[in-house]
């Protein structure tokens, strides 16, 4: 695990490529092994390839942005509305989870 530098973060995937697919890779097994794979396949294929994860230094806290209108992305699954935004948030926050783990740093108190 390479020590984190927030500063380096701005260059992550030229500095952390292998830890981000290693928090991206847990939290799909996590999410895998837990909802519909079917949907989480879709979620993970079709909207979070076109994340991109950031740190924000001043407030020590990791979040994920998601392209836009993420929810029109996905046409491999047929979900309702409510559930695929309830999915992809509990995603979204064990994506944000994983970073924390990967990165060995301890979330802030009220995440």
């Amino acid at each position: 695990m390479a020590e984190f530098d927030p500063e380096k973060f701005e260059d992550k995937y030229a500095h952390y490529f292998t830890e981000l697919q290693r928090a991206y890779k847990d939290a799909f097994e996590t999410m895998n092994g837990t909802y519909d794979s079917e949907l989480i396949h879709g979620i993970d294929q079709q909207i979070l390839n076109e994340s991109e994860p950031f740190y924000d230094e001043e407030t020590g806290t990791f979040r994920v942005k998601l392209p836009d209108e993420p929810t029109e992305r996905l046409t491999a699954v047929v979900v309702d509305d409510e559930k695929l935004e309830a999915t992809l948030d509990r995603y979204v926050a064990e994506i944000e989870t994983q970073l924390y783990d990967v990165f060995g740093l301890e979330p802030p108190a009220d995440e």
